[in-house]
């Protein structure tokens, strides 16, 4: 992190103290986390005040951390013949019913000062409520309209007081949130043409559901570090 961005982060520090959390980053952005009630007011601050002018929101993206740390590999327990995956099915959220673990759905906010060259981002947890909602910015960074809709119909955060909060990307008709990590990788229908009614109507998806995970691959002669680099001959 520069000497630059190290100066606005003390300030960022000072002047929000507790309110906001600042959270590692592995590519050095200047990454805060802070509670959704507090969204807003914070907002609001970094766009008006001078020390920071942020005064353009670059991206608003949606995030589902489901199954954020958990490995899918299992490969001590595998079969040695055969085409074993060594894979276990991960946990998911079927019944909406339920409410989300409070660190599951989150959406990040990438800010942009002009007049100070300077960029932050800002992360905010939906909590546990089902559907996700956070408050809307739209009235802060009217660019963020279509962003928070992209989250909505991607993720299904709900965005309280957005003006026009529909679907942007998929179908009239679409069921569920495709980038939700408990979403089948085939989708739940399909659309084929329907000669009897005369147009184009949606079924149930008739794909088969495939592994995607890699079989275990176990080391024999052919791995040999003797072999690796010998040429033919």
């Amino acid at each position: 992190m520069s000497d630059r961005y190290e100066k606005l982060a003390a300030r960022i520090d000072e002047r929000f103290e507790e309110q906001m959390k600042r959270v590692s980053s592995t590519c050095g952005e200047l990454t805060y986390e802070l509670a959704k009630g507090d969204l807003i007011e914070i907002a609001t601050a970094l766009r008006n005040e001078a020390d920071f002018g942020f005064e353009m929101l670059m991206d608003v993206c949606g995030v589902d951390y489901l199954h954020f740390g958990m490995d899918e590999w299992n490969t001590s327990d595998a079969s040695e013949t055969g085409f074993s995956r060594g894979v276990e099915m991960l946990p998911v959220i079927l019944d909406e019913s339920d409410t989300f673990d409070g660190r599951r759905f989150a959406v990040v906010y990438h800010l942009l000062s002009l007049q100070h060259n300077y960029r932050l981002r800002l992360r905010v947890f939906t909590g546990t409520d089902n559907p996700p909602i956070v408050r809307s910015v739209v009235d802060i960074w009217n660019s963020a309209n279509w962003f928070e809709r992209e989250a909505f119909d991607l993720f299904g955060i709900l965005f309280e007081g957005h003006p026009d909060l529909r679907r942007i990307l998929t179908d009239y008709g679409f069921i569920g949130h495709p980038f939700r990590k408990d979403f089948p990788l085939i989708g739940n229908v399909e659309v084929i043409y329907d000669a009897d009614k005369g147009r184009v109507a949606y079924q149930p998806v008739s794909i088969e559901p495939r592994t995607l995970v890699p079989r275990v691959i176990r080391d024999d002669n052919r791995y040999s570090a003797d072999l690796k680099d010998r040429t033919d001959g």
